[in-house]
């Protein structure tokens, strides 16, 4: 089809085609960008401080809105209240409790990390959290976007709490992994920037960061049926992180770790 009014051939434009269409059936996803075509909803739901005011903000080209962030936060802080799930299973990450929620908007500017929005976890009481109502056994994938702020004695990144639990957290200088039983990668690994990846996978479980694989070895056979992010239930090992994707498969995505983590560096230009 030809568009006679400009000479432009149609399928010459590029559609969207988000990580979640190529690599589809996520257990949850959370993101700054639109993941998936389909997908309707917003990226966030927001608080501000000064009036405790709340708003849903989604997406402009694909990207968070940041033009209504601002304008909603104008002047003052923004909180998250919801972040959204975008894998279509309505698995929204949720904090109703004001002191709790996690900041993206500091008096009128939005949080970046490398130029694009994020989530910042205090490392004292944030947290948001998410039931997935059922039961996810292993194997388990996690692809998740973070920077560090500190390096306390435990940091959680991933929690899943109750019975089972598993967690993904960084610790001492080392980044760790627990499903029943520990895997320690045993070398410093820095604060900065980075796309983690975790296979809970029995014997065969993994840590990547950065496309560099971390440690190998067996982090236990624990499943997830909860998700917190910042801190566990009791508000334990508290993280002080900024979040900006965090992508939960309930499968062995080893065999498309390259095209997902691709897909993930290119839009945040980490490494």
């Amino acid at each position: 089809m030809i568009l006679a009014s400009h000479g432009i051939i149609a399928s010459q434009i590029q559609s969207f085609v988000g990580l979640l269409d190529l690599y589809p059936s996520a257990a949850a996803a959370y993101s700054v960008r639109k993941l998936r075509t389909a997908y309707t909803g917003s990226a966030i739901r927001v608080r501000r401080s000064s009036d405790n005011a709340e708003q849903d903000i989604g997406f402009v080209s694909n990207q968070l809105d940041t033009s209504a962030l601002t304008t909603f936060c104008s002047g003052t802080n923004g909180f998250v209240t919801t972040w959204y799930d975008q894998s279509g299973n309505s698995r929204d990450a949720l904090q109703a409790t004001a002191i709790r929620q996690p900041q993206i908007v500091s008096a009128g500017s939005i949080i970046n990390v490398n130029s694009k929005p994020s989530i910042k976890f205090d490392g004292v009481d944030d947290k948001l959290f998410s039931n997935l109502f059922s039961l996810i056994s292993q194997p388990i994938t996690l692809f998740h976007v973070r920077k560090y702020n500190t390096d306390n004695l435990q940091i959680p990144i991933f929690l899943s709490s109750g019975t089972p639990y598993g967690e993904v957290y960084y610790s001492g200088g080392n980044f760790q992994a627990f499903s029943g039983s520990f895997i320690n990668s045993g070398i410093p690994v820095n604060l900065n920037q980075g796309i983690g990846y975790y296979l809970a996978n029995s014997i065969n479980s993994q840590i990547t960061v950065n496309n560099n694989t971390i440690v190998t070895g067996d982090s236990g056979t624990q499943g997830m049926n909860q998700v917190y992010l910042g801190t566990n239930a009791a508000n334990s090992f508290p993280s002080s992180f900024n979040g900006q994707e965090i992508i939960n498969y309930p499968s062995n995505k080893s065999s498309n770790f390259s095209g997902i983590s691709t897909n993930i560096n290119t839009y945040y230009a980490i490494y």
